[in-house]
């Protein structure tokens, strides 16, 4: 009997031990906020390949990521082997719909060749925002990769600061959602201030939108640029909701609401009504501020984008960057509905919008940036052969810093910390550790366009065409990504100047890459 009570003791004293390991270390925040049992989950990580040879579930049938798809991705965040091995397990026989990138066998003019571990490449966009109508503050955002607007109160503070500092030491740039520039934001990284139909951070006490208000808080922060949100790609027509459980004190005074109260958008805007008020709204925005001013939508009934490149023809009036974002984009909280079914996913939507600007001869005055499950570097590389100048990365950034795809986003109860205010969970998350890793995913992704696009022979991601990428039909036949989206063959990826900018930085990277290294 003796020896069964020292091994109840034993056991005892090693789960104690254990708990105490897991409340004090900052590495995991699941084994922080679950201690003992959350080490479960990276048993279940470390044997899966294993184990799912008697599960059903297979490395590509969850949604909406990936087993696959996560895997790399927090790898990529932990600077560990993001290799796969064996060959691929993607049902290329009979999946409809599959890209493939077509690589070159000879080198296209200028393509670097520099080794595959290279992250310290810059990949800067291959346009400049704002030069084409002449904004005061235009700039050359200097990442084609950047972290897409998720407000606080979706995230929880710390998730913010963690994607803000990561930011900064990527070098991109951080969207603020439509929930204000909090002091979160305000950790180093450039900033997108987004407005949204509330005018959360510039507004009067009336709720009414204040420019007085915007440049006081554009000006007290590295905000480069403005986005007017139209609508989300996960509740496009429908105005945000962030629940009641989730507006914490801090929240409620941020964005002038009352604590504890469900916060609902309104679906449309009040400050203006249609294309052309929408316009001279961006125009006097632009001018208020000196910044770039673009606008995000998803995309659904195409009436406003023929008017909108209608107007935009006569040159006096224009948006400097359109942000499309697929149906099947992220949310904090979302009638179902919504989520599933209204507006068309990325590939459809963008290649329509960016189809009437190319027709019309406009394509090269607008930077084009991509949202909607583009964080995945196949899916990213598609995005830039439809004509997107950058991408968005939104629920991506968030699985570099933890998250477990527990869809709980909309309850307050995320167990990693991220898609919540309670302080239950949020105590798990190191700010110091996740930046560093949403730092290492957006390099990482960067580094993986950056070996396509010289697979491909071309030396920058925006230089990728849509004669690159065929669309299977599983094993019977193969398109062009062109033809399957309708552009016209003869219209130019970039201009020719664009195309001569970009590829003399790229080149000029390229001949100080190995003085880097040494200096390194």
């Amino acid at each position: 009997m003796k020896w069964r009570y020292a091994i109840l003791g034993g056991t005892a004293a090693a789960a104690a031990a254990t708990t105490v390991h897991d409340l004090v270390q900052t590495k995991h925040a699941i084994v922080r906020n679950f201690p003992v049992i959350g080490h479960a989950r990276f048993f279940l990580e470390r044997f899966g390949p294993e184990l799912r040879q008697y599960i059903v579930t297979s490395n590509d049938e969850e949604r909406p990521f990936s087993r696959d798809q996560r895997r790399w991705i927090y790898a990529s965040s932990k600077l560990e082997n993001n290799y796969f091995g064996f060959g691929t397990d993607n049902d290329v026989e009979r999946v409809e719909g599959y890209p493939i990138i077509k690589h070159r066998t000879f080198t296209g003019p200028g393509a670097a060749t520099m080794p595959h571990a290279q992250e310290e490449i810059v990949l800067p966009c291959a346009k400049v925002m704002g030069a084409a109508r002449g904004r005061t503050h235009a700039f050359r955002p200097s990442s084609v990769v950047n972290i897409s607007g998720m407000s606080f109160g979706a995230l929880s503070g710390k998730a913010i600061e963690s994607l803000n500092k990561g930011a900064a030491m990527a070098g991109c740039f951080q969207n603020t959602g439509e929930g204000a520039l909090s002091p979160h934001h305000r950790n180093g990284g450039d900033i997108v201030f987004q407005i949204g139909t509330s005018y959360f951070g510039c507004r009067d006490e009336h709720g009414r939108f204040d420019m007085a208000r915007l440049v006081d808080v554009v000006q007290s922060a590295p905000v480069r640029a403005i986005e007017v949100k139209l609508s989300q790609g996960a509740k496009p027509g429908l105005g945000g909701m962030l629940p009641g459980e989730k507006v914490s004190r801090e929240i409620a005074e941020i964005r002038g609401i009352e604590e504890g109260k469900d916060c609902a958008s309104p679906s449309r805007h009040t400050v203006f009504h249609d294309i052309d008020s929408m316009l001279d709204f961006v125009e006097s925005v632009a001018q208020a501020t000196g910044l770039p001013v673009g606008i995000k939508s998803a995309v659904g009934n195409l009436t406003m984008w023929d008017e909108l490149v209608q107007e935009m023809g006569s040159g006096t009036r224009g948006v400097d960057f359109v942000n499309v974002d697929g149906g099947e984009g992220g949310t904090g909280a979302a009638p179902m509905i919504f989520a599933d079914s209204v507006a068309y996913p990325f590939r459809i939507g963008f290649s329509e919008v960016w189809r009437r600007f190319a027709a019309a001869g406009l394509s090269d005055d607008v930077v084009f940036v991509g949202a909607g499950k583009l964080g995945v570097p196949e899916n990213a590389v598609v995005a830039f052969a439809l004509g997107a100048d950058m991408v968005s990365v939104g629920r991506e950034a968030m699985l570099s810093i933890g998250c477990i795809q527990a869809q709980k986003c909309h309850t307050d109860h995320c167990p990693v910390g991220i898609a919540t205010q309670n302080p239950r969970y949020t105590r798990g998350l190191d700010v110091g550790l996740k930046s560093v890793r949403a730092a290492n995913y957006v390099r990482s992704l960067r580094r993986d366009l950056l070996k396509v696009s010289e697979a491909i022979g071309v030396v920058h991601p925006g230089l990728i065409a849509p004669r690159d990428i065929d669309i299977l039909d599983g094993t019977r036949s193969a398109m062009g990504l062109g033809e399957v989206y309708g552009y016209d063959p003869t219209w130019p990826r970039l201009g020719a100047d664009l195309v001569s900018e970009i590829e003399a930085i790229m080149v000029a990277q390229d001949e100080t890459a190995p003085a880097r290294r040494t200096s390194a």
